[in-house]
């Protein structure tokens, strides 16, 4: 019998129980998925402890990962049986051996690009592209801020603005994730435990400001972000790792320049088929190219999750981990 990672309340990486589980056959527009390899994402912690709460209790956790399809049900004409697939969407439950998955949530891989990398890829660099080609769309000349730029999404963030012709400024928290979002294309990293990051981006833009910053730490960093802005700049707040952002004065993005605010996600960027299609493309293209280099710099055993969130939440984490299976 199949296994997954279940939660049957909200708390810590205590609650993630490794558990059997009947998985059954593919209804109308379902596939049965046997996954090769499981992406962990901050997303699940907000799940894992309550801050998005789950459909219901017991729950399934996770919303990425890289399988064969072993069964399809009526009416699936996306993907066939013995396609190699990914995914980055809904419903809850990639923490399992096997699943039931939408088929038009699935993009077919290349032969070029591997389970781990696929499942480390999927939900980051998706959103790496909303966030550069949709949302802000990067051009040459630009100078951008990301946040957590030794992370996941900004080490992604980093290569792909470089390669689009943007200097790239960003946070980290040590030296050696310093040097580490350096070599992936960020041109000043500054390392927010010894220097106030809003006085350097000042500094770096000759007090100019930039036109939009990645902000994806919420509650600690989002006043100085909104003051890293140039007027008409865009604030692009589309995570919470320091906890959620309070409420927003209006009236104080009026007087700092017109400013925008931005909450997306990367659902609703590929809600539309042909946009999951569109973004899978042009981040499959930027790997097979070279031009994105995917990350993973940590694995643990899926039934070892609870261990992998200790170290996410921790912040012990650079680039992307997989859960192998």
């Amino acid at each position: 019998m199949p296994h997954a990672i279940r939660i049957h309340e909200t708390g810590g990486p205590e609650v993630l129980k490794w558990e059997p589980i009947e998985v059954g056959e593919p209804g109308p527009g379902e596939v049965r998925l046997r996954q090769t390899a499981v992406g962990l994402n901050y997303i699940d912690v907000y799940f894992r402890t309550g801050l998005y709460p789950p459909p219901a209790l017991p729950s399934g956790l996770g919303l990425e990962g890289a399988a064969v399809v072993e069964a399809v049900g009526d009416g699936v004409t996306e993907v066939a049986v013995g396609d190699r697939v990914a995914y980055a969407a809904p419903p809850l439950g990639a923490y399992a051996e096997e699943r039931l998955m939408p088929a038009d949530r699935l993009v077919r891989l290349p032969d070029s690009i591997d389970d781990q990398t696929a499942a480390a890829m999927m939900l980051q660099g998706l959103t790496t592209w909303y966030l550069l080609r949709r949302t802000y769309e990067v051009k040459p000349g630009d100078t951008i801020l990301i946040h957590a730029a030794a992370g996941g999404v900004g080490l992604m963030v980093c290569q792909w603005a470089k390669h689009l012709g943007a200097t790239v400024i960003g946070t980290v928290g040590t030296d050696e994730k310093a040097e580490l979002a350096r070599a992936h294309g960020c041109d000043h990293p500054i390392v927010y435990t010894r220097e106030r990051f809003v006085d350097r981006v000042r500094e770096l833009t000759d007090g100019e400001g930039v036109p939009v910053v990645y902000d994806s730490i919420g509650k600690d960093t989002f006043e100085d972000s909104i003051d890293c802005l140039r007027p008409l700049g865009l604030m692009v707040s589309f995570g919470n790792a320091s906890g959620p952002v309070p409420p927003v004065d209006l009236k104080a993005l009026s007087a700092k320049g017109s400013l925008f605010i931005t909450r997306p996600t990367v659902m609703t960027y590929t809600a539309k088929r042909e946009d999951l299609l569109a973004g899978a493309q042009a981040l499959f293209d930027v790997v097979q190219k070279g031009v994105l280099k995917v990350e993973v710099n940590q694995t643990w055993p899926l039934q070892q999750a609870a261990e992998a969130h200790k170290a996410l939440e921790g912040r012990q984490t650079t680039g992307s981990t997989v859960l192998t299976v």
